[in-house]
């Protein structure tokens, strides 16, 4: 653990009042995550809000088999909103979330969270809106799987990842399979259609996206 950066938690939360900054930054604690290091695990007890300040979190589900179901990303600036439910109920987490690249959080006490939500009127909006941001984004994840094919799923998978990450994709092909619940080689076949209408570009070790809107 750290100490907070003062400058960075005024830029990305800027919408949260001085008296509550100041707060955080007297209260909770930072800490650095590596590529691919957890920040949060299914069955563990969550103990404290966790607000991304650097970097970015994939929030998802595993199966026993090891299979994932990506929920949402965390972006520096929000919030992991199930992690702020499982705080307030003590209750085990049920999802999963990993640093995609080098990331930095902020951990809330649970009791600081709960108390500052009657304190402070811009936290209490800002743990709505994040509510709201991430329900929002899993509908439109159910609806991909509810009512699309799996070509569709796949332009839906990958404009998600370049709205958060750029228009160079890190993923192998088995890793989509794996969170699209499908084979390598289905995968593969529908990426090389859409390299054919020049929406994407395959190369060795990332998916190069130009336009999936011509698709």
């Amino acid at each position: 653990m750290e100490s907070l950066d003062k400058e960075t938690l005024l830029q990305k939360f800027s919408q949260l009042e001085q008296p509550l900054l100041e707060e955080i930054l007297l209260q909770s604690t930072f800490k650095h995550l590596k590529e691919g290091e957890e920040a949060l695990r299914t069955g563990q007890y969550i103990k404290s809000t966790v607000l991304l300040s650097k970097g970015l979190l994939k929030v998802y589900r595993e199966d026993e088999e090891g299979n994932e179901f990506l929920m949402y990303y965390l972006e520096p600036g929000n919030a992991c909103a199930l992690s702020m439910m499982c705080t307030a109920r003590n209750e085990k987490s049920l999802i999963m979330a990993k640093a995609v690249d080098k990331s930095e959080v902020i951990l809330i006490p649970s009791h600081l969270s709960e108390l500052w939500l009657a304190k402070y009127k811009t936290w209490h909006n800002f743990v709505i809106a994040s509510y709201r941001q991430r329900f929002e984004e899993l509908l439109q994840a159910l609806d991909s799987i509810a009512f699309k094919a799996l070509d569709e799923r796949l332009v839906f998978y990958l404009r998600r990842h370049v709205k958060v990450s750029g228009n160079e994709i890190k993923l192998s092909h088995q890793q989509i399979a794996n969170e699209l619940s499908s084979s390598r080689e289905v995968i593969s076949r529908l990426l090389k259609k859409l390299e054919q209408t020049g929406a994407i570009t395959l190369h060795r070790n990332y998916i190069e996206v130009h336009d999936l809107d011509i698709v």
